[in-house]
């Protein structure tokens, strides 16, 4: 049968010898590949260390031989170089795909007609895929209503969903809803569905992977309301790190593994800004406010500055850059802002932008927007003869100034912005922990945390009681 001669082209770009669940997954493939179902989805589900990716790797490679079409696809830039690595084909976001601009004069995208036709569309990462209706400079403001509606418009194209359940969900949602079936059957599609739930006896070798199955185990056991525990014995790439060797063992990552690899993952920002300031003043000897070499996260979208750029559609929010030139400062409106030469680390860019410096050091979204909301207003009073406030609202939408960068240090960030990323060395510090705090949200976290790590996780003022004393 076709369907068996697909799987047994997947299993053939396999590097290993596929287990019992894997070998059922070929199958579950080979069939939705060859269903001649018009809207058909496979929504992948599979923990850290259960082959998921290498599966996904094997499809598109031998899709590719078969000459049938694949477009990978992730929620940031980051997730895309990731999936881009390890399967060896480019990817792109979402939202570079599936929306485009308006017009030049226009900060909106309205979704893409999709050009595509008989294509299988990979999406990694899909438990970041909100669908809260927030976003509304793209499309609808619903990511995955968007996302289906564009796929599901090409013709004979059809999508694989890859996610995993213990992975956090989307800001503010309580579920990944791209990774719930009855979600996908809403939209009238018809669902294959497969979980990998083994993890396979090379990733358990893995320390950071053994630590991950069992916290993965006791969200699936309900059992959160304890401090987990580690352990760490026999395992080299997981291990428990005191304040006083913190600052010794990032620099030896920096030099060794390099800064981009490198990455301390906190539960606030007010934390991460206390990493981000230490790290700068006491690693990197860094004495300016800003300099070059400086590593920084956007932290909300711009469609400003991008705009003298063909090759890019918009900077955003996740995106990591590292300062190549400071240039000049300004003090205006109150405020002071910079003029910097930035290099995308996930694509292939240089920019010049202006950065709101007074963004650098804020510690919550609440604190930003009454930031916002200052400079809104002390624009608005150099436009006095603007009496109608929807035509005062779009000259201040066109200010440099009111549309500078929001910025933050990115040697530590938070465990949403680290999601769907990858670096070789990971430090993962949880801020004064007490057992009131135990529940599946901060489990989540710790997962999904734990990894974004590919060579070495360190923990960092976890209580004692967490880490076993034999394996």
């Amino acid at each position: 049968m076709l369907q068996n001669f697909i799987a047994s082209r997947i299993q053939a770009q396999l590097p290993f010898e596929p287990n019992e669940q894997q070998v059922q997954l070929l199958d579950a493939l080979g069939v939705f590949l060859m269903s001649t179902d018009s809207e058909k989805i496979f929504l992948l589900k599979g923990y850290a260390g259960t082959g998921k990716t290498s599966v996904v790797s094997a499809l598109v490679r031998a899709l590719n031989e078969l000459q049938q079409k694949t477009m990978l696809l992730a929620p940031t830039g980051r997730a895309a170089k990731v999936i881009a690595g390890y399967s060896g084909f480019p990817a792109f976001t979402i939202h570079k795909r599936i929306y485009r601009q308006k017009s030049m004069a226009e900060f909106r995208f309205q979704l893409a007609d999709n050009l595509y036709n008989h294509t299988l569309f990979i999406v990694d990462e899909a438990s970041m895929i909100s669908n809260t209706g927030t976003d509304t400079a793209f499309g609808s403001g619903r990511l995955l209503d968007d996302l289906i509606q564009f796929v599901y418009g090409g013709e004979g194209c059809s999508m694989l969903l890859l996610g995993d359940t213990a992975q956090l969900p989307p800001v503010m949602q309580p579920h990944s809803p791209a990774l719930e079936r009855d979600k996908l059957l809403g939209y009238g599609l018809k669902v294959h569905e497969f979980t990998l739930t083994h993890v396979v006896r090379q990733a358990l070798e893995s320390g950071i992977l053994h630590n991950a199955t069992l916290l993965r185990q006791q969200l699936l056991e309900e059992k959160t309301s304890e401090f987990p525990h580690f352990e760490l014995s026999g395992f080299t790439d997981i291990c428990k790190l005191g304040g006083v060797e913190l600052i010794d063992e990032i620099q030896r990552s920096y030099e060794g593994a390099g800064m981009e690899e490198t990455i301390v993952v906190t539960r606030s920002n007010k934390r991460a800004n206390m990493y981000n300031n230490g790290i700068r003043g006491r690693v990197l000897m860094k004495e300016e406010e800003l300099a070059n070499g400086d590593l920084l996260m956007v932290t909300r979208n711009n469609y400003f500055w991008n705009k003298p750029y063909k090759e890019i559609d918009f900077i955003a929010n996740g995106d990591i850059l590292e300062v190549m030139r400071v240039r000049k400062h300004y003090e205006v409106y109150g405020f002071r802002f910079v003029d910097l030469t930035l290099r995308s680390l996930d694509y292939d860019w240089e920019i010049d932008a202006r950065v709101w410096l007074d963004a650098l050091q804020t510690e919550s979204p609440a604190s930003m927007n009454e930031l916002t909301n200052r400079l809104f207003e002390a624009v608005a009073e150099d436009y006095p003869e603007i009496t109608n406030r929807r035509a005062l609202v779009k000259k201040i939408m066109e200010n440099e100034y009111y549309n500078a960068l929001q910025v933050k240090f990115a040697y530590a960030v938070t465990c949403h912005k680290a999601q769907g990323g990858q670096w070789k060395k990971v430090f993962v510090d949880p801020g004064q922990l007490n057992e009131e705090q135990m529940n599946s949200d901060f489990y989540r976290w710790l997962y999904t945390a734990l990894t974004r790590a590919s060579e070495t996780v360190f923990l960092i003022n976890f209580p004692e009681a967490t880490f076993l004393t034999n394996k």
